[in-house]
């Protein structure tokens, strides 16, 4: 029998006004966009408040121009070749790359100018009290991103962006006790930015880092066209073992099959001493969830949560590992295995608003233990399992990429993820507009728009417009995502 929420019983159909809408998010998307000394820098995080909330307006912060936030719209403005104000941004961010000595290297999480002034946030005003990677971690993404699609190679070779490079290198290179390739992180660190019990070494951080220091390597390589540095020379050798060492880190211990789990169950534990290789992490069989067999299917597999010490975290981040997607982290069966796994739990992960940002969800007890009865973070809602629109591109795009780079890999598959891409395209299209582009959506069926969830979310408008610029609009654009490209 065919689950309630499959591709049959789901309310999604062709939308006529599939034109105004695209218009009028356009139109939303323009007016997000603000200047900073008079030019055109980035977008806030949101259009506007909930009238409810109207008395606390001035202590929340949706008015800034946040790095993480300005992922996607930096990207769909390079689709537009709107290279001035993407340029614009890359300057003012590296502009505001600290160099006090505990956050050396460390880019803003947001930016605001105040009375001609630029006023940067570090953490230090965030829910978490913490400083983001994912924004540090960014940046050089973007800017290759950038250099790689204008041309620009000038800006890519300057000082100021090398040396950012190499302060950026210097902070997240730098040996830890801990002999392991991944860069640690506490709790609240990225997206996931209030308390989740994510700390360690988080999927999103560590695919990340990954797409970082790869674009680290392609802007270095760039500037060592131009200069003889032994220096960078060094730099570089150093830095392509440790995309390596990370790339293969993370594949022998987050990526998880049925046949993987196999063997993970069997491992012998208490290990230490000489013989601690066969289960590095002392992961005891007990920690496996139950919902884990059903989940895997037979020919799934996907990157888990977390790795650490007896406590790996089993669920399962869209975010994370649509970018490992995209970014190569996963080979190309690896990927396969992946869209099976979306295609067999799609009742869990799409719904009625795709898609789902982690699941299972935490229950009430763990919400209560790790969270500390976080109000947003309540069962299937926010980050512990709340639906957000704006991560369907991502995926989206790691689909489209595959389709190029392998035209005729498993032609079944692939007709199937795209006829899945295609419902939540026009599920999407159906809600957004009538639900004011919301944040993010609760329950689990990712229904209700989220209690607290801010309306015309920016991300959530331009994921929207990112989609359909790479569905419908110009298809070979979404190769701009392929790092492995070279400038042409």
């Amino acid at each position: 029998m065919p689950g309630r929420f499959s591709q049959q019983h789901q309310r999604v159909r062709p939308n006529s006004n599939e034109d105004k809408v695209i218009q009028r998010a356009q139109e939303h998307f323009e007016t997000t966009l603000i200047a900073i000394s008079g030019s055109l820098t980035g977008s806030v995080a949101a259009l506007e408040h909930p009238g409810n909330n109207a008395g606390n307006n001035e202590a929340l912060n949706y008015g800034e121009i946040f790095l993480r936030d300005n992922v996607p719209v930096m990207i769909y403005l390079l689709t537009q070749k709107r290279y001035d104000i993407v340029k614009k941004f890359l300057s003012v961010s590296l502009g505001l790359q600290s160099t006090t000595y505990q956050t050396r290297g460390v880019f803003p999480t947001s930016f605001v100018e105040e009375q001609g002034e630029l006023i940067a946030d570090y953490g230090q005003r965030s829910i978490g009290r913490i400083t983001s990677a994912d924004a540090s971690l960014w940046w050089p993404i973007l800017c290759w991103l950038y250099v790689k699609k204008s041309g620009d190679k000038s800006f890519g070779t300057s000082q100021p962006v090398q040396r950012g490079i190499q302060l950026l290198l210097d902070l997240v290179l730098h040996p830890t006790f801990e002999g392991t390739p991944v860069l640690f992180v506490p709790d609240c660190s990225f997206m996931i930015d209030r308390p989740m019990d994510v700390w360690g070494a988080p999927l999103e951080v560590e695919v990340l880092l990954y797409a970082c220091l790869r674009s680290c390597i392609s802007l270095m390589e760039l500037s060592r066209k131009n200069q003889v540095s032994r220096l960078l020379d060094q730099r570089l050798v150093l830095t392509r073992q440790w995309v390596h060492d990370l790339r293969q880190f993370l594949l022998k211990h987050y990526w998880v099959t049925s046949k993987t789990m196999q063997v993970l169950r069997r491992r012998p534990t208490e290990q230490y001493g000489e013989d601690q290789h066969q289960n590095e992490f002392n992961v005891q069989p007990q920690v496996v969830p139950s919902w884990l067999q059903d989940w895997l299917e037979n020919r799934g597999g996907y990157l888990i949560g977390n790795i650490r010490t007896g406590r790996p975290d089993f669920r399962f981040y869209s975010l994370g590992n649509s970018l490992a997607c995209m970014f190569g982290v996963l080979t190309a069966p690896q990927q396969r295995a992946l869209f099976r796994l979306v295609l067999h739990n799609r009742e869990h992960l799409m719904a009625q608003m795709p898609m789902r940002i982690c699941h299972p969800p935490m229950d009430i007890d763990e919400w209560q233990n790790k969270t500390g009865s976080d109000p947003k973070n309540w069962p299937w809602s926010y980050h512990n399992g709340g639906h957000w629109p704006s991560l369907l591109w991502f995926f989206g795009a790691s689909i489209l990429l595959h389709e190029k780079r392998y035209p005729k890999a498993d032609v079944l598959l692939m007709g199937q993820m795209r006829s899945l891409l295609e419902e939540c395209y026009w599920s999407q299209l159906n809600q957004l507009p009538r639900q004011k582009w919301a944040e993010y959506f609760d329950g689990p069926t990712g229904t209700w728009v989220g209690q607290q969830s801010r309306t015309y979310q920016t991300w959530t408008i331009v994921g929207f417009l990112l989609l359909h610029h790479i569905l419908r609009a110009s298809p070979e654009d979404v190769l701009m995502l392929d790092l492995e490209e070279d400038i042409t």
